[in-house]
């Protein structure tokens, strides 16, 4: 198995309900470590910027101002297979469909907010990891 990064993103949803220190907690007890994490508030700018990917889809304009609402906490996580780990940890994107004791079965409030964002793939992790922290604020 190979130890990854991945970018995890806590939402507005989950950071308005103070939810922060039990979504950290799942991650660590599924054998992630957090190497780094800050708490910022996106401008709709950043928002539209970071979720640019999604540009043309129906659901954009309406992520662009949730992810844009309120604080989110963006991490580095690290770990063996840390991508897959994390989006099994995450659970399915629509709550109803997450599988028991995930994040989402658990925390989320709609398809929408779904409390967390993780990184799909390798590539995406370096591209996501980048837009947020610099080499140096990585501490593994």
């Amino acid at each position: 198995m190979a130890t990854e990064r991945t970018l995890s993103i806590i939402k507005p949803d989950a950071t308005r309900r103070n939810l922060v220190g039990k979504i950290i907690a799942k991650l660590e007890d599924a054998g992630l470590r957090v190497v780094a994490m800050k708490r910022i508030h996106m401008t709709p700018a950043q928002a539209a910027a970071f979720y640019a990917v999604h540009k043309d889809r129906p659901f954009y304009q309406e992520l662009v101002e949730q992810m844009s609402a309120a604080p989110v906490v963006v991490q580095v996580l690290e770990g063996e297979n840390a991508i897959a780990r994390n989006r099994e940890v995450m659970g399915a994107t629509n709550p109803a469909q997450a599988a028991e004791g995930t994040i989402r079965r658990e925390f989320a409030l709609s398809i929408g907010e779904n409390s967390v964002h993780g990184s799909d793939s390798a590539e995406t992790a370096r591209q996501e990891i980048a837009f947020f922290f610099s080499e140096t604020e990585i501490v593994g």
